[in-house]
């Protein structure tokens, strides 16, 4: 489930930025003009958009499940994107520093990565559901998994979940996917919650 999440969030800027870069590099490497270049850098900035959208829709997959919890009610599509929509500048930057903290994690070394990653069901029902400032909501997060006398059961309970999810959408062709993404992000909010990670 975190894997392909952390693909659908972490899409923003690394690999825009990325594939812009390599495109770039190309371009000068095989001596294309100007000219020939710019079709291309403007294909790149009309995706952009596009990036922004898929991924907001994306952390819905974290989002729902953390609103149901907290309000024991089904979660109806209009509600899921009015709240979406209710403050977008937030998620937004939230998502901006969720990801580059965490692919800066994973250049530094692959665990650090992974570290930040396992943050992102508490991360995502902290923003969506609170009022304290991105940076706080952060940091507290980091303490609540890993400083919490149930926060490294938590982490182990991801890790396993992320194992069986990976599991499943690979003996199925990722169609099970399809299933197991979103009944995992329900299973760990359920869990976060179980355990006293959220209150």
């Amino acid at each position: 489930m975190m894997v392909s999440i952390l693909f659908c969030v972490h899409g923003i800027a690394p690999s825009f930025l990325a594939s812009l870069a390599s495109s770039i590099t190309a371009a000068w490497l095989s001596g294309i003009s100007i000219d020939a270049a710019l079709p291309l850098l403007f294909g790149y900035a009309g995706q952009f958009p596009f990036l922004i959208i898929s991924n907001l829709l994306g952390v819905l997959f974290v989002a729902v499940p953390a609103f149901y919890y907290n309000s024991g009610e089904v979660i109806t599509i209009n509600a899921a994107f009015s709240a979406l929509l209710k403050r977008p500048l937030r998620y937004l930057l939230a998502g901006i520093l969720f990801s580059v903290a965490t692919t800066i994690g994973f250049l530094v070394c692959v665990i650090p990565g992974i570290v930040i990653a396992l943050l992102m069901p508490i991360y995502v029902n902290r923003i969506f559901l609170g009022n304290e400032p991105i940076l706080d909501i952060f940091s507290g997060s980091f303490q609540a998994v890993y400083r919490s006398e149930n926060g490294m059961n938590f982490v182990g309970i991801e890790i396993l979940t992320w194992l069986l999810v990976a599991l499943v959408s690979i003996c199925t062709c990722g169609l099970g996917a399809l299933v197991a993404v979103p009944v995992s992000s329900f299973y760990l909010q359920n869990a976060a919650y179980q355990k006293g990670l959220i209150r």
